[in-house]
């Protein structure tokens, strides 16, 4: 008989992953409590030219959402209350969210400033439930500092993270070992972590729309159509999910990427849209206090070859106009003018690598003002 105590031979854990709502958005709510109840938009000017880093959950109801350009998100919004980003509030709210983690289980991997995984199977080994442990980390987060949490609670990171979501905002939500495979077997593929829409639509040409088919899927069949990442999927359609938590992970870059329902054939839109991942990238690097050395963008052809191209400098690359200025040549390298078979895109992305702490690149640069510079992301 299967021991129920594993996972296909590997020992089931007791993992929580915690995810802040609208995390910087929910800060300038607490902060300034006029806005709460409005929809909030931290990011750039809309009447610049900046883009929306993270939005609260009546401006998303509106449609709006990360890396939009805050000109559009003021066009389906015009009540929306903008607010420039304050990153030293939201690291210092991100700062007593990890410590009251910590006192809980040492294994804590953060993912971000508002989310993190948790093993807590050790301090289950006394008969606390892990729900319990769940439960009071949302109290205690609420109470000590205002802000509130979704948590996911399984055996796993890939289940743990699915149910975080399920509820959200200010949720729980638990997958035990025995509800696993049903609580996956209805779900789109496009749900799983990682699944764009081009693997969506790639799988959809196989007949597979949910985990459950691409459980009825065999490994073979897998693995011919996908490739080494078939295992990957014949894994996940079974709930099996062996990543550990890691409580120290160095970072080696910062991305973002974008898979197109319909491939990009306008180099001028293939350049605005690289402009808008830039904008999201360099959120990122400054929510994380970080700066890198290497600019690159990846770009993806109808038959899947796939390209990078790379530009490095001497000066350290964060804000959003430094990353700006070097895609055009990217572009133009990645993208030449005049082949057919280059004529089009079904996928573009930019990553920042060669990543240094700010302070350690210049101890003024240390406070970082999210999208600080207006940049054309027309």
């Amino acid at each position: 008989m299967p021991d129920p105590h594993s996972e296909h031979g590997v020992e089931l854990r007791k993992i929580i992953h915690v995810d802040m709502d609208a995390f910087f958005a929910a800060v300038e709510q607490r902060d300034h409590p006029e806005l709460r109840g409005q929809p909030v938009i931290v990011g750039g000017d809309p009447a610049g030219r900046g883009v929306v880093a993270t939005c609260s959950y009546e401006a998303r109801r509106f449609g709006i959402h990360s890396a939009m350009t805050a000109a559009r998100a003021r066009s389906l919004c015009p009540q929306a209350v903008f607010v420039r980003p304050r990153m030293d509030a939201y690291r210092e709210a991100s700062r007593q969210v990890m410590g009251i983690l910590r006192c809980y289980t040492p294994l804590v991997e953060p993912l971000s400033l508002d989310e993190a995984f948790l093993d807590v199977t050790a301090a289950t080994a006394d008969g606390i439930l892990a729900v319990q442990i769940a439960r009071e980390i949302r109290a205690r987060i609420e109470r000590e500092t205002g802000l509130t949490a979704s948590a996911g609670v399984s055996y796993n990171k890939l289940l743990a993270k699915l149910a975080s979501d399920w509820r959200k905002p200010n949720g729980l939500f638990v997958v035990p070992p025995e509800h696993g495979l049903a609580f996956l077997a209805p779900l789109p593929v496009g749900k799983l972590h990682g699944v764009g829409p081009a693997t969506v639509k790639k799988l959809s040409a196989m007949g597979i729309h949910t985990v459950l088919d691409l459980r009825n899927a065999s490994r073979q069949v897998l693995i011919a159509q996908l490739g080494k990442a078939g295992l990957w999927f014949y894994d996940v359609a079974r709930g099996i999910d062996r990543r550990p938590v890691q409580t120290s992970r160095p970072r080696k870059s910062v991305g973002y990427e974008r898979t197109f329902p319909q491939n990009l054939e306008d180099p001028k839109v293939m350049l605005s849209t690289l402009r808008q991942m830039a904008g999201q990238v360099s959120a990122r690097l400054q929510a994380l206090g970080l700066a890198g050395r290497t600019v690159s963008i990846k770009a993806r052809f109808p038959d899947f070859e796939t390209v990078t191209r790379a530009h490095s400098d001497a000066q350290a690359i964060w804000r959003t106009e430094a990353i700006i200025a070097c895609l055009p040549g990217l572009l133009a390298k990645a993208v030449p003018a005049g082949l057919p078979m280059h004529a089009s895109v079904r996928l573009l992305g930019v990553t920042v690598s060669g990543l240094v702490n700010v302070e350690a690149v210049s101890p003024e640069a240390g406070q970082m003002n999210l999208l600080e510079e207006p940049v054309d992301l027309r």
